[in-house]
């Protein structure tokens, strides 16, 4: 079982590493689906080791230029405070309601990362005001306490669709904010779990491996296809979780209504992409 979590968490490592997020979404169903470990000690867990990883591939996007420290330190901050209240809050809150919710935030967030963004408008030529960036970053930082989720599946989307981050600058500056509000939710959490530190130092480790590589795979990577890869891996998780938590009829709607969405909003992209000027990756 312990094997089965270091190939895994190797796994969620390199896909954190190249998207910027997404290493929660693997790592809280691995936990509890595949490893057995109750949701609130998974959630917990998934905090920690998503803190670290983040820091480790930051580290590699900073060096490469790609971090934005100051938008990141605004949205952090946020985050963290709204990630320590929301891990807090978590414990009166039960498993299945805070599973489903986070599904729920999962699939919308995929939604709005398939959209094309506007012709004409270079990501890089808008700047993320304060209150918004305070505003995004709390409520981030809320549901991330929550749920055991990094963030990364809306802080990137986040600082990419209302910040103007070009993709690349998107995916470094979430790491470093990830690895804030991670912190800050464990610590939260941290008041009423308690955590098997032989399995969080297992999965940590392996992790960071993957994240280092994903971090300089990615690199090799267009910047659209790692958007859109991003996009369908949360789709196909926040499926997953549904499928888990709900009846199959109600299961069976929630992904036809979802697919639907999506087959629309991709439709509509590439009608109209003719009239788009070429993206901008810088």
């Amino acid at each position: 079982m312990l094997l089965l979590a270091a190939l895994l968490s190797l796994l969620i490592g390199v896909v954190l590493g190249m998207l910027g997020g997404g290493g929660a979404i693997l790592t809280l169903p691995m936990l509890v689906y595949a490893l057995g470990v109750e949701p609130k000690v998974a959630i917990a867990t998934s905090l920690f080791v998503v803190g670290t990883t983040s820091v480790a591939a930051a580290s590699v996007h900073a060096r490469a230029g790609r971090v934005r420290w100051k938008i990141g330190l605004v949205f952090g901050g946020a985050a963290m405070i709204g990630a320590f209240g929301g891990g807090h809050a978590a414990s009166f809150v039960p498993s299945t309601v805070l599973l489903i919710l986070y599904a729920a935030v999962m699939l919308v967030t995929a939604i709005m990362m398939m959209r094309r963004r506007p012709g004409g408008v270079s990501p890089a030529s808008r700047s993320l005001a304060l209150g918004r960036a305070l505003a995004l970053g709390a409520g981030v930082g809320v549901l991330s306490g929550l749920v055991g989720s990094g963030g990364g599946f809306l802080i990137v989307p986040a600082l990419s669709i209302f910040g103007g981050l070009a993709m690349r600058e998107a995916i470094g500056t979430s790491l470093f904010v990830i690895a804030l509000q991670s912190f800050a939710g464990f610590a939260g959490h941290a008041t009423h779990v308690e955590l098997d530190w032989r399995l969080v130092a297992i999965v940590t480790c392996a992790a960071v491996v993957g994240t280092v590589t994903g971090s300089l795979v990615g690199r090799k990577v267009p910047a659209d296809l790692l958007r859109r890869g991003f996009a369908w891996l949360v789709v196909a998780m926040g499926l997953f979780i549904i499928s888990m938590q709900l009846p199959v009829f109600v299961s069976a709607a929630v992904g036809v209504v979802t697919l639907a969405a999506v087959l629309l909003v991709v439709r509509r992209g590439r009608r109209s992409e003719p009239g788009e000027s070429s993206p901008t990756h810088s």
